[in-house]
């Protein structure tokens, strides 16, 4: 059965966040950790959709549904400029001493062993996991205002913009992986929890090194630790909040349409058609937060 897509997904291009303007080095309202944690998410983002568009990609051939050929076009348009605007900010961590470079080397070498010598079903399986992520990390992100209260508006724009996006596609490597595939419940699962596993691990090392570059000593980088894995794990923290929506991804007949729909999201769409201002609708995604 083909689940219904709620929301249509349109790719948005040349959309001005104010990226090259005077943003603080620590956006995130002067804390360092949050800003250099979503400054790490930001440099993993580039190559990390390169890599989600090329194992959708591997069976676009064999797509014969007209709707989800279309879907697949669509998300791999969305995803490509999602790497273009990170790198675009990333542009400004190179200026503040970040060695980008190196990061998107390192994990380019990380996705090119995994194309190279994993099963194409097991990396567009990852593909969908990460996915999964992404649009529940939306709802962390937006649907309570005090998250994301202290950060740079430009740079909760630029979040609520590919946030709002994760949400429209967040089906399609699904699709693709279930019905083209027909990847198997175990390895469906199995992947989730690798790449939990490694997206934790991986952002939180991008941290550290930014932290250490930066120039905090040992002490306070474990004060600002301390601080900052309390507000990532805590209960009811940035991703504990969403536990509950993340588990059902091991139900066997998880479908990412069945629920997760954010009311927000309308009036995202709505301010940013009416005004053409991502940073207005940015503002308005974020008010609407309980």
């Amino acid at each position: 059965m083909r689940h219904a897509t709620p929301h249509q997904i349109v790719p948005r291009e040349k959309l001005d966040f104010g990226l090259d303007g005077d943003i603080p080095k620590y956006w995130f309202g002067g804390d360092a950790f949050k800003s250099r944690y979503f400054d790490a998410l930001s440099t993993i983002f580039p190559e990390g959709e390169r890599f989600f568009i090329e194992c959708v990609r591997d069976y676009r051939h064999m797509a014969t549904d007209p709707q989800l050929q279309q879907e697949i076009k669509d998300f791999i348009r969305q995803e490509g400029q999602h790497g273009i605007v990170h790198n675009q900010y990333n542009q400004r961590l190179k200026a503040q001493g970040i060695d980008v470079d190196s990061l998107e080397d390192t994990e380019r070498r990380i996705f090119t062993f995994l194309r190279k010598y994993l099963p194409k079903k097991q990396t567009l399986a990852e593909t969908a996991a990460a996915e999964h992520l992404t649009a529940i990390m939306a709802h962390s992100f937006f649907e309570r205002r005090e998250v994301l209260e202290e950060a740079d508006p430009r740079m909760r724009a630029m979040y609520a913009w590919h946030a709002m996006e994760e949400i429209e596609h967040k089906a399609v490597a699904f699709d693709v992986m279930q019905k083209i595939a027909k990847v198997s419940y175990l390895r469906r699962v199995f992947a989730l929890m690798v790449v939990t596993l490694g997206f934790n691990i991986h952002s939180l090392l991008v941290t550290r090194y930014m932290l250490k570059t930066d120039g905090f000593g040992p002490l306070a980088r474990a004060r600002l630790w301390a601080k900052g894995l309390w507000w990532l794990y805590k209960p009811g923290g940035l991703f504990m909040s969403i536990f509950g929506h993340y588990i059902q991804y091991y139900k066997p007949g998880f479908h990412p349409w069945q629920q997760g729909q954010m009311k927000s999201y309308q009036l995202w769409l709505d301010t940013l058609n009416r005004t053409g201002n991502p940073i207005l609708a940015g503002e308005a995604l974020h008010a609407a937060g309980a």
